[in-house]
């Protein structure tokens, strides 16, 4: 096929990614779902004749993809809501993905003797499936709930942000490991004695300290950077968050640890510090982990076939019900006893596992090695994510509002003007909402401090320019800009907007 044509392919497929998420939108399912989609329908079975089975090539595209996802996810992550959560969410991205992961493996390696019983599978290999297939994706349920404009109550929105985001690296480590003891398997070295499987112990604390100092150091190193170097040109600071972030996945990766962590624990530190270029650097971040979803899932479907998708789909559905129905329950209540959380809170969060790009990114490694039945693991972990995104997705509104756990969405508008610190002064901007103390006083009445500056008022989805005698109303939103401690002292006047 001629390069140009296969470009106008690939920007078509693109194009029909980004199309298909106001799809999304309107028949209420996760993007990740389209994307997949779209990237069957191109791949060699589908319209476009795409041909690609580079494992390699997806193993390393995909992780790299992933790497800036989670980046962005951890920038976008506020310490002051995580704080309260952060000892239950911690445990349910650690031990809940472990227990997750043994559930499903035991339950594959009795199941698949009966739906499957002329494809031998080792226990190891069936641990392999759990491990790959453990991770969650709150994005997708959260993108949901934006697109009703709902959110959830209490602290459940931040416990599930923060495990989505901190449970991949913990289902990455799995998989390595359990790919270690398939292959060792494969050679010949039979059964993986249960002794050897308590190894996973510390290694995991030395990956995992590595990635968590790993990104706190390289998060530093990186807000320092950005304040200390002053380019000439303001778009080098993009390109400098690029180099941060892979520098940040390959030197962890490069020393041993768990790079996943560190972009993840990096994102974090960064979205919670001051430094110029802050707000531009997060709307980048974004918009750069949307593209790496598109290449991820799009890719994906890709390397895909719908026929042999078509064929697991009994042992699919099989381990798609246990994970939904009781891995992921049964993890979840063991892991938040004696937590604050109610009977009602722990059963949405059992429900909202869903299952997203991680887990079919993770399925790349089995077909990297080549292990045995390595194209049969793909695709029955593809299965059970196609089903978990269509199965829950499609039932988290049903289920928040039956629990009462669901709570209207104040929807952050675009603002037509925005302010970013770049190093030239001594201020930033934040918005804060007008309670019963404001409502039906002017502006000048309000008295704010010295070196406050209105420079907006947000109402009724609409903006206003302030002036002294514009008499205000309870919930406007005004954007101020001052400094640090202008803003704390502005703070104590009017209710500050969450992000």
């Amino acid at each position: 096929m001629d390069f140009s044509v296969t470009l106008v392919i690939l920007a078509a497929a693109i194009l029909a990614c980004l199309l298909s998420s106001k799809i999304s939108t309107w028949m209420n399912m996760p993007t990740l779902l389209f994307f997949l989609g779209v990237g069957m329908l191109f791949g060699a079975e589908g319209v476009g004749g795409l041909v690609f089975d580079n494992a390699v090539a997806a193993n390393r595209i995909g992780s790299v993809a992933l790497a800036f996802i989670l980046f962005a996810g951890g920038f976008d992550t506020s310490w002051k809501s995580v704080r309260p959560v952060l000892v239950s969410s911690s445990i349910l991205a650690s031990l809940g993905v472990f227990l997750t992961a043994l559930f499903v493996g035991i339950f594959s390696y009795y199941a698949m003797r009966v739906i499957m019983p002329h494809t031998p599978v080792s226990f190891a290999w069936c641990l392999l499936l759990g491990s790959i297939i453990s991770s969650t994706d709150a994005a997708a349920v959260f993108a949901i709930l934006r697109s009703h404009r709902v959110s959830l109550r209490g602290l459940l929105q931040p416990l599930l942000e923060f495990e989505s985001g901190s449970n991949d690296p913990m289902a990455a480590f799995l998989t390595i490991f359990m790919v270690k003891a398939v292959l060792a398997e494969d050679a010949g070295a039979g059964s993986t004695p249960l002794v050897q499987y308590f190894n996973i112990v510390p290694w995991f604390f030395i990956k995992m300290s590595l990635g968590i100092i790993g990104g706190l150091a390289f998060g530093r190193a990186s807000v320092w950077l950005f304040n200390k170097i002053d380019f000439e040109y303001d778009g080098l600071y993009y390109v400098l968050l690029f180099v941060s972030v892979v520098m940040t996945y390959a030197g962890i990766e490069m020393i041993g640890g768990n790079g996943f962590m560190a972009v993840y624990v990096c994102g974090m530190v960064m979205g919670n510090l001051k430094f110029i270029y802050h707000k531009g650097i997060g709307k980048f971040s974004d918009g750069f982990a949307w593209l790496m979803q598109v290449v991820l899932f799009g890719m994906l479907g890709l390397l895909s076939s719908p026929t042999q998708i078509w064929d697991v789909k009994w042992i699919g559905l099989a381990v798609a019900a246990f994970l939904m129905l009781i891995a992921r329950p049964a993890a979840v209540f063991l892991c938040l006893l004696g937590s604050r959380f109610t009977l009602a809170e722990r059963t949405l969060i059992s429900w909202v596992g869903l299952r997203g790009g991680a887990p079919i990114m993770l399925a790349t490694f089995p077909l990297m090695y080549e292990i045995s039945n390595d194209s049969l693991m793909f695709h029955i972990i593809f299965f059970i994510v196609i089903s978990s995104v269509a199965i829950q997705g499609t039932t988290i509104m049903t289920l928040a509002r039956f629990l009462d756990l669901d709570l209207p969405l104040r929807k952050s508008l675009r603002v037509p003007l925005s302010f970013d610190h770049t190093g030239t002064m001594d201020a930033s901007s934040k918005q804060f909402i007008c309670d019963e103390r404001a409502d039906r006083k002017t502006l000048a009445e309000l008295g704010l401090p010295r070196g406050a500056l209105v420079m907006l008022i947000r109402r009724d989805g609409g903006f206003l320019i302030p002036q002294g005698n514009t008499l205000l109303q309870k919930d406007d939103c005004l954007m101020i800009m001052g400094s640090d401690k202008v803003l704390e002292q502005t703070a104590l006047m009017l209710q500050e907007k969450d992000d």
